[in-house]
């Protein structure tokens, strides 16, 4: 990705969100274009306007880490954002932005046994391993029933990021679309900042602005963000509505890969629901390969036709 574009892109979209009064500046008439005019941030940020226009073009290069500070608190970045504009002087001055070690193969990463037995000992939440480039390289037993949608019957390395904009069936499966759309972006926006020049990426982010309007609209908003900790709603063919908090750990020992893990409030309907789906889960686990049945890297799948919890409900008196 061209440096100088996107921190032109970058400066020029946070100023033009902000009005004068947001930053203590008295109101003037006839703006020709939205937010802060260069002069106004320059004046706020302490630069001088030649200089502030000058990083705007994307002369980045040798900006002094004061400089950035006094050109975050400017604009008003929260913490996501200021982290982003670092990573794009670093890049500019040609230093490693991730501050990442060489890595190995996500795939084989993710085949490291300790790595599996930990996700197999994780059995009443959804858990699984994404790389930067969103692929879902690994899950638990639980996550490979609850993204049954998103690996599909294929034997591809599934990719949330491809599923979330090329595939209509992430429209049910996502009730709260737009919102998750804007996150998956604005993730997508901070991993190509920490890194570059990584090539997954960049392939990743070409195939869906050649082939999403949508997606190519978000990119270009230039919006930063972090996974970290949330809610998020589905609605999966097997078990109906689930409301899932989740947190995103970082595996030190592969970085650049995290850990996510989803769970239900103790007691909700998504509860029991996250429940149910784990039995009907364990039916088909005698129909699967053995190389299936494990939290290995995932290789599509099952097949197989079972019961499931809707079907069953008669058996079933408490689910909804």
């Amino acid at each position: 990705m061209d440096n100088r574009s996107e921190v032109r892109e970058f400066l020029t979209t946070r100023r033009a969100r902000l009005t004068p009064e947001q930053v203590g500046l008295p109101p003037t008439r006839s703006r020709r274009v939205p937010g802060l005019r260069r002069s106004e941030v320059a004046s706020v940020a302490g630069l001088s306007v030649e200089y502030y226009a000058r990083l705007e073009r994307g002369q980045i290069a040798g900006a002094s880490s004061s400089v950035l500070e006094a050109l975050a608190r400017a604009l008003q970045l929260d913490e996501t954002e200021r982290a982003h504009l670092f990573d794009l002087a670093r890049a500019a001055d040609g230093i490693p932005t991730s501050g990442r070690p060489r890595r190995r193969a996500a795939t084989k990463a993710a085949a490291r046994p300790s790595l599996r037995w930990a996700l197999e000992a994780i059995t009443d939440a959804v858990a699984f391993v994404r790389d930067p480039q969103q692929n879902l390289l690994t899950t638990n037993a639980l996550g490979r029933a609850f993204y049954s949608p998103v690996i599909g019957d294929g034997g591809r390395l599934p990719n949330l990021a491809r599923f979330q904009f090329l595939d209509p069936a992430s429209r049910d499966f996502y009730p709260d679309w737009d919102r998750l759309a804007e996150m998956c972006v604005g993730v997508m926006r901070t991993e190509a900042g920490r890194d570059p020049h990584n090539r997954g990426i960049q392939d990743l982010v070409g195939e869906l602005s050649t082939r999403s309007v949508i997606f190519r609209r978000l990119w270009s908003d230039h919006n930063v963000r972090t996974h970290g900790t949330g809610t998020k709603r589905f609605n999966h063919p097997v078990v109906g509505d689930l409301t899932l908090v989740y947190e995103e750990l970082a595996i030190t020992a592969e970085p650049g890969l995290v850990l996510l893990v989803y769970t239900a409030e103790p007691g909700s309907p998504s509860a029991e629901r996250l429940r149910l789906l784990a039995s009907w889960a364990a039916t088909t686990v005698a129909a699967e390969s053995p190389d299936q049945t494990s939290a290995g890297p995932l290789r599509g799948t099952t097949q197989a036709r079972s019961t499931t919890p809707k079907e069953a409900d008669a058996d079933h008196p408490q689910f909804p």
